[in-house]
């Protein structure tokens, strides 16, 4: 079901100050990318289904990572390379989580505490994961980076889908033992969290002011760990609902004015537990808080670590999938690897049998394209 309102309408109302609401020329740039993404501006192509012989005229995409319009694709993809990799494990949802004292750093420097926040959270992992104490093996961890919460304010968090047990030495799976929520005790990560954040803050910042490392210090840091996931479809679904998510989608903005520069759109209050409300806001504003979750260029919002690494899974994952082998897992990843995107698929008969007979820029079509098609499609036969 298409949206009625599209973050791009927003942009569109705002063409003249998106220079002055972005904090830099890539956020500026960004904006711009999503604003024209899929109108006549960024050219397109006129395509031909071979099943229902219909013709779709159709204008490209941005292909932003931020924009609502963007990600299905590239989505479908990454989690179907995922789902692959699968082991029939328990697995853990966990969630790092930065103080709002920290929200004035992220702005200025994005970059540089978000990476720090990546490698925060994989090195305590990993040190509890290696300590004898604990399970004594090499953990894996996929993790995610979000920078938002539901009203659109900056909230930088990372959600971490961690197996439950590691590989030792040998090559063996190691299963973790803990009666806990969670593989180690969350109270101990936390704090072990927090020391090797302000560490690594204070070497890659040493302009930062003591005041704010009184503050992150007076508060108590949270890493949350979720009830683990019941079966490996479950991981799936998570997989395919968190990846690639942005900021907020189309359809969660219900009502725009033109008149008075005012759109609102739906959220959930957490600290009401989930309960569903709306927030209506300045069209200015509402820019200015998305574009503070628009990454800075080159930045990998999705990681992998331990034996959930590229360099490690490539040979060793294999056969670790071999040594816990499970013959209904085999069944999951082929059902969700065969699970149909909808590239290159025809908007009438749903069939993958698009072809495009030509493409062209922001000028639009030639005026002759009927005579062209006509041409190429007797053509072909």
């Amino acid at each position: 079901m298409q949206p009625k309102h599209r973050v791009a309408d927003v942009l569109n109302l705002e063409v003249d100050h998106l220079q002055e609401i972005a904090h830099t020329s890539w956020n500026e740039r960004a904006l711009h990318a999503i604003r024209k993404c899929r109108t006549k501006a960024l050219g397109g192509h006129l395509d031909w289904c071979m099943n229902c012989k219909k013709l779709h005229l159709q204008f490209n995409s941005c292909r932003n990572r931020h924009c609502p319009t963007c990600q299905g694709h590239k989505q479908h993809q990454w989690v179907a390379a995922r789902t692959q990799e699968l082991l029939p494990v328990p697995y853990f949802h966990v969630v790092f989580t930065l103080p709002d004292h920290l929200n004035s750093v992220a702005i200025p420097y994005p970059k540089v505490l978000y990476k720090i926040l990546f490698d925060s959270a994989w090195e305590t992992l990993s040190a509890f994961g290696h300590n004898p104490k604990h399970l004594g093996a090499k953990l894996g961890m996929i993790a995610v980076l979000h920078t938002w919460g539901q009203n659109l304010q900056l909230h930088p968090h990372l959600h971490c889908i961690v197996p439950g047990g590691g590989v030792c030495e040998a090559g063996f799976w190691k299963k973790g033992t803990a009666k806990d929520d969670f593989l180690f005790s969350v109270k101990a990560m936390s704090d072990k969290f927090r020391g090797r954040f302000v560490s690594k803050l204070r070497k890659a910042l040493p302009q930062l002011p003591q005041s704010l490392y009184d503050k992150l210090f007076k508060k108590e840091w949270v890493v949350y760990a979720k009830t683990p996931f019941g079966k490996p479809e479950h991981v799936i679904e998570y997989l395919g609902r968190y990846t690639h998510k942005i900021a907020i989608s189309n359809h969660r903005i219900l009502s725009i004015d033109k008149e008075k520069r005012k759109l609102t759109f739906s959220l959930k209050d957490y600290r009401k537990g989930g309960q569903k409300t709306t927030l209506t806001l300045s069209t200015k504003e509402f820019i200015r808080r998305f574009q503070l979750h628009i990454l800075p260029k080159g930045f990998t919002r999705i990681r992998h670590y331990g034996f959930l690494s590229s360099s490690w899974k490539k040979e060793k994952l294999p056969l670790l999938q071999l040594q816990l082998r499970d013959k209904n897992l085999a069944h999951i990843i082929t059902f969700a690897v065969q699970e149909k995107s909808l590239h290159r698929c025809c908007p009438s008969c749903k069939k993958e049998t698009l072809i495009t007979l030509f493409t062209f820029d922001s000028r639009g079509p030639p005026k002759d394209y009927k005579q062209i098609i006509k041409d190429k499609l007797e053509y072909k036969h």
